[in-house]
Order: C-alpha cells, then structure tokens, then sequence
C-alpha cells in the first residue's frame, strides 16, 4: 500500500540517504554525552502481555499489512489462523458506507526443524481509492477480527508524506519501548521503512520459530492499522544445515510477502513502484529506494540508499572519496554536497544490545553519533523541503535528538550548509 513517497530509510542499520538536494548538516562531529543507563537487553518471556493470543476458537493473529501494488492502490493484507485453515477472505469497506466487499487470498504452511507454523493467509485487496480510510475484517465464517487503514494520496510535487523509520527491532523490552515511542510520537508517520531484522528467532536454539509468532502479536498493534514496507537482514537468513534447514529465509518467505512481481523484481525481498524502487541485499542489510515517487512528490533527482547491520546510531556529513582509485591510495573522504548522508539506525532494541565501541577521536566524516535505543521520522512537506529527526527512547516523545532539514536543489538550490543537531 503506502506506495512510499519521498522514501527514505530501511536496512537495519545504515541508512544512506542519497540525495541531490542539501542539508543543514554538521561539520565538526558531536558525539553525544547522553548516557544511557547500563542495563542488559533482555527478550521479554513468552508469556508477556505483548505476546497474547486473541480470544476465540482460530482467532487470526499476527496481522499486518503492506503495499499491494505498483501504484499505491492496494494493499497485501497477511495473518495467521492457530488452529485451521479457515477463511482466507477479507472485507473490507470505505469509511461511513455500509456496502461491504470481499477479496480472497491463500494459505500455506511451513516446516523448520522441529517447528511447524499455523496458517498463514495472504491476501490481495485491490481498486483502493487514494487517501481513504478503510475498515476491513478477518477471520470469515469463525472468529472474527476488524482492523482499518488509511491509503496514501495520490501523488503530487507538493504532497506532504511521512515514514517512520525502524530497524532491528526484535523482541526485547527495550524493543517494547521503541515501538511505544514510535506510537506516541505526534509526527508518527503514514508508513514504517522498516530496515532489516525484524524477530532475532535465529538468536534462539533451532531457530525457536515461536519467536517469529511472538514477534508477529507484538507489532500488530501498529502494523495491522498502517503498511510496514520489509526489507530482509542477516538475521532473517534462518539458516540451519546442520538440521536440514537448507533454503534461505524460508520463514521471512512465507510470512512476510511484498509485491515484488508488480515491479518486474524476482526476488521476494523488496519492491519497485512509480514511488519506490527498492532492492535488498540481505547479507549488508541493504534497502535501496530510488526515485521517481520522489521526483513527482518533490525529492526531485534524489535517491537513497539505506544500508544497516549496527545497533547504534550515527548520522555522517555529506562527503566523498570519488579521487580513489586503488591505485592513488587516496581514501581520505571529503566534502561534497552531491554525496549521500549516511544514517546508521539499526537502534531498535533487540536482545543483542547496544554497539557502544567507537572509534576515538571522531571520524570527521561523522556528524552526530550516540549508543541509544530509538526510531526516525522523515516527514516530506513539499517539493522543496523534507525534515529528518531521531528520538531516543528515554527522550519525550516530541524532542528530537538529532536532526536536520533536506532541501531540494532541483526545486530550491540553497547551497549553504549548515551544522544543525538538537
């Protein structure tokens, strides 16, 4: 669905942010003197509150929904059912009307190890009308559950959008606390750019594939009422030849479907549209969003490139190093305003805990750095200017701890740039 416009962000942790517009950014590096209490990140146990199942015989669970199409008309809404098969219709509706209609999906099921998954439904709903909440309901003919949504507008050079930036979430306590901020957050965004990494069940013994239901009830809360576009990481691989788990990210496979064929992709681990064109490599955590939707809806000639494996968070200068060529040797990077910003925010809280080893004295290419939990929002408002801000989870949920504003040189060819960290 949110057919994502203006894009920016993904990958657990990296996040390049290509972009041929300029930025109050800073020169000079700032290591923040934030100090977070020392506690270990600890998984909260399986019968956490966060982790319920719902009431009812063959309740679905672990709902979520994502872009369904190449065009932002549609959206892919997935759920698991415990106990059978069931229903894999949805119903959906437009908001204050009564006339209901219905899509069908599928279902499969899954084998790992000594693990074997419920019913996993995937479905379709397609011919959605632009920014419009729709209610829709699962679980047809048994236990039934409604949810709603709200389609992005339709594309324009000075319609604002916002995404909410994720990564390396997992499933601890601090995981919770990252998730709440980001619901609590008054600038929440329309859509999650979620970087990579997503239940860490492969931190477990055999891959325990209960985490990835787990993690599923523990999300829904946010992604059954808005699109979490995916973007697989190292930890999603789950695989385990030493007990017959041969074929890469069979479980991310099943549960986690984007429309990847609606793009002329073949690989099902990211999606191209007119507003998003995006590429993962799962071995660097990679999400790759170029143009298009950003030249319509004002990011004109920008793409970004969002990279990630780090549980910290780092903002760099806009710098280069096009003059190496092996062969000079000369890697020392420079400043250049046609070069990307990189953003590391793999800070979402999983098990692993924070990367508090830094290189000392402060790289020159780093403008801002901090080991702390947190989520971003880049809040697009029109063709000239996107804003950019990290909040730490210890922070109110409006104070942003780092942050600068993009502009657009094709439409605002401001050259000045500018330290700018909160």
């Amino acid at each position: 669905m949110a057919v994502l416009r203006g894009c920016l962000v993904a990958l657990s942790l990296l996040i390049i942010i290509f972009q041929e517009s300029v930025v109050l950014v800073c020169y000079g590096g700032i290591t923040s003197t934030f100090v977070r209490q020392p506690e270990k990140t600890m998984d909260m146990p399986l019968n956490s509150d966060v982790f319920k199942v719902p009431h009812g015989y063959n309740a679905p669970q672990q709902l979520h929904i994502t872009q369904g199409d190449h065009e932002g008309r549609a959206v892919i809404v997935s759920w698991v059912t415990p106990d059978e098969a069931g229903s894999s219709t949805v119903l959906y509706w437009k908001e204050n009307t009564k006339y209901r209609f219905s899509a069908k999906g599928a279902v499969l099921r899954y084998k790992f190890y000594n693990y074997t998954s419920g019913y996993i439904h995937h479905c379709t709903v397609k011919n959605l009308e632009f920014d419009t909440k729709y209610y829709y309901l699962v679980g047809v003919g048994g236990t039934t559950r409604q949810f709603w949504f709200r389609t992005p507008p339709r594309v324009g050079p000075d319609v604002p959008y916002t995404f909410g930036l994720i990564g390396d979430l997992g499933q601890s306590y601090d995981s919770n606390r990252t998730l709440a901020h980001y619901e609590t957050n008054p600038a929440k965004g329309q859509t999650v750019l979620f970087v990579g990494d997503l239940s860490y069940a492969d931190n477990y013994s055999f891959h325990d594939n209960r985490r990835w239901d787990t993690w599923g009830r523990f999300v829904e809360r946010s992604v059954a009422y808005q699109p979490w576009i995916w973007t697989a990481g190292n930890h999603e691989i789950d695989f385990l030849p030493e007990n017959g788990e041969t074929v890469p990210f069979k479980p991310f496979k099943r549960r986690y479907h984007v429309p990847y064929k609606a793009s002329g992709s073949t690989a099902p681990f990211g999606t191209r549209s007119r507003e998003l064109r995006r590429t993962s490599l799962y071995y660097h955590h990679i999400l790759h969003m170029e143009n298009t939707l950003l030249s319509l809806n004002g990011l004109k000639r920008s793409f970004q490139r969002l990279i990630g494996h780090v549980h910290a968070y780092e903002r760099s200068e806009r710098v280069s190093n096009i003059a190496y060529n092996i062969v000079n040797g000369i890697c020392t990077p420079v400043k250049d305003q046609s070069a990307p910003v990189y953003i590391t925010i793999g800070d979402g809280g999983n098990l692993e805990g924070l990367a508090t080893n830094m290189t000392y004295p402060q790289p020159k290419y780093s403008a801002f750095r901090e080991a702390s939990f947190g989520h971003a929002i880049f809040d697009i408002k029109n063709r000239t200017h996107a804003y950019y801000s990290w909040h730490r989870n210890e922070d109110g949920v409006a104070i942003p701890a780092d942050s600068l504003w993009f502009f657009n040189r094709h439409w605002y060819p401001e050259n000045e740039s500018t330290v700018f960290a909160s």
